[in-house]
């Protein structure tokens, strides 16, 4: 695996295999990897003959610096990480190579920043938009793989992708679990082993909700899911809500004969967890 640290550098390598006619794919992420990211870099290695995967902790996505400041910075095992799942190059540029100062950035994103995350999270989006677009255009992939439990997110890049006609396509990938059900996330690290127990429940509650779509009103559905949240120990409830998956528009009886997914975000420990479950 070949290690770059410069949009320069990093086109340089990457034009060498443009020339060669290769297919690339990318996996953007901010380190900490755990099992759900290398199962993205081997989606990422069906799909094309070379795999760029980034590790860059993104201020702008952070509306909370002691978020920013605690998030976990294990390189080295995330090298090696990468390494054995046979990523070909890994970008791992600083704050100043991606950003210069005092600069602009502001996509209209309708209502993907006003609901769910974008809701309780205010400019969160906007940093996510921002540095991936830097980010594409620094790897001009082919193809760009995001896990499912970013469900939100991979609607807003879905959005910035067709609003700007970039030339990339996106794959959705499955949520990586662990044996207990919950979502793996780099956050996961913080959490008590009271806490892992307490947070396994939310995914239990979203199957719950997926097995008894078809015997209740949407509207009962959510309460029912609330209630259960609620009443589970060490379990702060944000939200959890049932959408339209295309339009991302909160779902009601005339439009459950679309797809549909239940998203939800919860507090465990003081560490923030999200899920999604497609029902």
């Amino acid at each position: 695996m070949e290690i770059v640290n410069t949009k320069l550098s990093l086109r340089q390598l990457l034009d060498k295999h443009r020339g060669q006619g290769l297919h690339i794919a990318f996996v953007p992420t901010m380190g900490a990897l755990h099992n759900g990211h290398l199962a993205l870099v081997d989606r990422a290695r069906q799909l094309a003959d070379i795999v760029v995967c980034s590790i860059f902790v993104n201020p702008t996505q952070f509306n909370d610096p002691k978020d920013l400041e605690k998030y976990p910075r294990p390189i080295e095992r995330d090298i090696n990480l990468l390494q054995r799942a046979d990523c070909d190059i890994l970008f791992y540029p600083t704050v100043d190579e991606m950003y210069s100062d005092d600069e602009p950035w502001h996509l209209d994103l309708g209502h993907l920043e006003k609901v769910l995350e974008g809701l309780h999270r205010p400019g969160h989006f906007q940093g996510v938009t921002q540095v991936l677009k830097k980010l594409f255009d620094a790897v001009q992939p082919h193809v760009v793989c995001f896990g499912q439990k970013d469900f939100q997110q991979y609607k807003v890049v879905e959005y910035m992708v067709n609003q700007l006609k970039l030339p990339v396509s996106l794959e959705l990938c499955p949520t990586t679990r662990e044996p207990g059900g919950l979502a793996m996330s780099s956050r996961n690290v913080r959490l008590t082993g009271p806490g892992h127990e307490h947070a396994q429940q939310l995914y239990k509650i979203l199957r719950q909700t997926k097995a008894n779509l078809n015997q209740e009103p949407l509207a009962r559905l959510r309460t029912d899911a609330m209630t259960a949240l609620e009443g589970s120990p060490g379990i702060e409830v944000e939200y959890f809500e049932i959408f339209n998956a295309d339009s991302f528009t909160a779902a009601n009886e005339s439009s459950r004969n679309g797809q549909l997914v239940a998203l939800a975000a919860i507090w465990v420990d003081g560490v923030r967890l999200i899920d999604n479950l497609l029902l």
